[in-house]
């Protein structure tokens, strides 16, 4: 045994831990943020040695680069290999995330597009609607500053009718995070005229929206002639 396993071998093993304290059991109670290097590295490695857990493994893998993941990234394949505990598998994993993780510094930003205009929120969902045979409601989950965070199908139907259930609905805000969200579904016969149960279903979701602070701040209906806007219209 090498004096760095010795340094850590008096730890116990990760499964003996406190829940809250294992590394993948921590990033889903507190999120990723909360874990450290060596914590977020055994992770990637999965496991540890008879001696050593996994953690502890990681925390070797550190200090052969001076407890800096800009030298981490620098160590080959080879020298990861060297670390007792480490096989090919393992040292490719450690590699690998490193690689991810200078390539998203050197990616651009992608700009959700933003939501200024009922014109601006069909542009964004036509392509999901336009030419179906029959019915379907989707919703446009946005940001606070309204723009977009993705569309979400929540129902499928027949040619004349979708059921569009408030619970399905909101909890793919909840989920996304979303701060508001515009409602849209297709009509196949082509009439844009909203039908009373659309307008009470609008009604609906208008109120529960309120009641959880996540406005809805449109219902489009969309045909192969264009669209009909609620908010337009002043029918919300």
């Amino acid at each position: 045994m090498t004096f760095e396993e010795t340094a850590y071998n008096t730890s116990r093993r990760i499964l003996s831990w406190a829940e809250e304290d294992r590394p993948r059991e921590k990033l889903l109670l507190k999120g990723k943020g909360a874990l450290s290097d060596a914590e977020l590295i055994a992770i990637l490695i999965g496991s540890g040695t008879r001696e050593l857990s996994a953690v502890d493994l990681s925390k070797i893998i550190l200090q052969k680069a001076s407890n800096n993941l800009n030298e981490l990234a620098k160590l080959s394949l080879k020298d990861l290999m060297k670390i007792k505990g480490i096989g090919e598998a393992k040292a490719i994993s450690i590699a690998a995330a490193l690689e991810l993780g200078r390539r998203r510094k050197d990616s651009d930003v992608v700009r959700r597009p933003k939501i200024t205009s009922s014109k601006d929120a069909y542009e964004q969902i036509r392509s999901y609607l336009m030419d179906l045979p029959h019915e379907e409601f989707w919703v446009l989950l946005l940001t606070r500053s309204n723009e977009v965070i993705r569309p979400v199908q929540i129902s499928q139907g027949g040619i004349s009718g979708t059921i569009a259930d408030p619970k399905i609905i909101f909890k793919s805000a909840l989920e996304h995070l979303a701060s508001s969200m515009i409602l849209v579904h297709n009509h196949p016969s082509g009439n844009l005229k909203p039908s009373e149960a659309d307008k009470e279903l609008t009604r609906r979701l208008v109120t529960s929206g309120k009641l959880l602070d996540i406005p809805i701040l449109d219902h489009l209906i969309i045909s192969e002639l264009g669209y009909l806007s609620f908010a337009d219209e002043g029918l919300l």
